[in-house]
């Protein structure tokens, strides 16, 4: 496309031939050392099993000093531009982000309480053969070890904790700038898995490992909704019932009066009464999906997981190395607890693994590790093609330059000196990233 400007490549200014000649696909970090930080992390993080006062001392010791070292950062930071032309998209990852959890309790809330009690009391969970498997284990691996697959070493709060690490990393070049723009990708795929997560649970009811858990942690009615009174309850184990219904495709069953439930006056948003089942001394909507947690029932697929593996994709395609390989281990440990504590079944784990990878390569239009310089280079080259053709053709020698600089420039944007207000707005985005981190860690402390 650009053939005629092969005899006069000696106009290019040196930088822009630098580029063209050996410009890399994929971004280099110039500095080291994530790795460490992540190992420290968790082991500081660990001596809460073992040392809690020590633990509470070293881990105020390690906040302060991850705060202040990022803080120090800000004036040195050359990438505050690209920042915030991120940050509309982090802003709105964000929130997106926010609504999908909303919408995923409530999908939580309506699966456990929909069927009653007794129903989970009395389904027995399903049989799973990763179960079987990780018990036999136990039956031939070393005491040891058996006991290491057992440590609780790694949570959610965990991975969210390296993944803020690895994005606050840009402020070393550890990592490829924009960090916001990295940090919008990772809430815009973990918005989608959930999104994805809850239809897929909230589509078939499957009873939990733990058949005590909706009587320990929710309460409520014992009976069914009406919905499943009248549509579940009377094909739910009666062979000839369900081969009628096949039959008809009707609910042809009498089932008498159908009972109700508690109805609050929740105004306009009464039309989540029938989904979320509230009692007397439920209090607001609001407080039910606040309270909805994991839920009781098997959900299909594991959420933690999906955490697990999106911060292990981020972690590999941003940084790489060794240390990768360390927060996919961690990854591994986390899913095999998963289902050894029965808090999912293995297919769960197995889907959010699959998904977590599919949803992260899927959404690189947000962020990615590779080197987009040159493409953003020939694009302007594009843009200036028909002038740049006819200054060539006239022999415009001043004119050729100066279009050149311009696409030199495109390169050059990022790196510019930040101004006094580029820094103090910067210092602002560090500080409430900060407080991000500390609000997301409290309320994911429990797991």
């Amino acid at each position: 496309m650009f053939k005629f400007l092969d005899p006069r490549l000696h106009l290019l200014p040196v930088s822009l031939k630098s580029n063209q000649t050996a410009s890399s696909t994929m971004w280099r970090p110039r500095s080291g050392g994530l790795g460490m930080a992540a190992i420290c992390y968790v082991a500081v993080d660990y001596l809460r099993h073992l040392s809690p006062t020590w633990h509470r001392r070293l881990m105020r010791v390690l906040w302060s000093l991850l705060a202040l070292v990022a803080v120090s950062r800000v004036p040195f930071y050359k990438h505050w531009s690209s920042e915030f032309r991120s940050l509309k998209a982090f802003v709105a990852s964000m929130v997106f982000m926010l609504l999908t959890l909303l919408l995923e309790a409530g999908c939580v809330r309506f699966v456990t309480v929909v069927l009653g009690l007794d129903w989970h009391t009395d389904t027995h969970p399903l049989p799973d053969t990763g179960q079987w498997f990780l018990l036999a284990q136990n039956e031939k691996l070393p005491h040891a070890l058996v006991e290491i697959l057992r440590a609780r070493i790694i949570g959610l709060h965990h991975f969210l904790m390296l993944f803020m690490i690895l994005a606050f990393s840009v402020l070393f070049d550890s990592v490829k700038a924009p960090g916001l723009g990295l940090g919008a990708r990772y809430m815009f795929t973990m918005a989608i898995g959930r999104i994805l997560r809850s239809i897929t649970f909230v589509s078939t009811i499957v009873p939990s490992p733990r058949p005590w858990c909706a009587n320990v942690r929710f309460g409520g009615y014992s009976y069914p909704h009406h919905w499943a009174q009248k549509y579940y309850v009377p094909y739910a184990s009666d062979s000839n019932a369900i081969r009628q219904v096949l039959q008809q495709d009707i609910a042809f069953a009498d089932t008498g009066e159908l009972l109700g439930g508690y109805r609050p006056d929740w105004g306009p948003m009464s039309f989540l009464i029938d989904f979320l089942r509230p009692t007397p001394s439920s209090g607001s909507w609001y407080n039910l999906l606040r309270t909805a947690g994991g839920g009781c029932n098997d959900l299909v697929y594991s959420g933690h997981v999906l955490v697990a593996v999106l911060t292990a994709m981020a972690w590999t395609e941003a940084y790489g190395g060794f240390s990768s390989g360390f927060v996919w281990l961690l990854v591994l440990h986390s899913a095999q607890r998963e289902i050894r504590e029965r808090h999912h079944y293995t297919v769960d784990v197995v889907v959010a693994t699959y998904a977590g990878i599919l949803i992260w390569k899927m959404t690189s239009f947000l962020w990615s590790a590779k080197d987009t310089s040159t493409s953003r280079r020939v694009n302007v080259l594009e843009k200036i093609h028909s002038r740049l053709t006819q200054a060539a053709k006239d022999d415009n020698i001043d004119e050729v330059r100066e279009l050149l600089r311009e696409v030199e420039l495109v390169s050059l944007e990022d790196q510019k000196a930040p101004s006094k207000n580029m820094h103090l707005l910067g210092s602002g985005i560090v500080i409430s990233a900060i407080i991000i981190v500390l609000l997301a860690l409290v309320l994911t402390s429990d797991g």
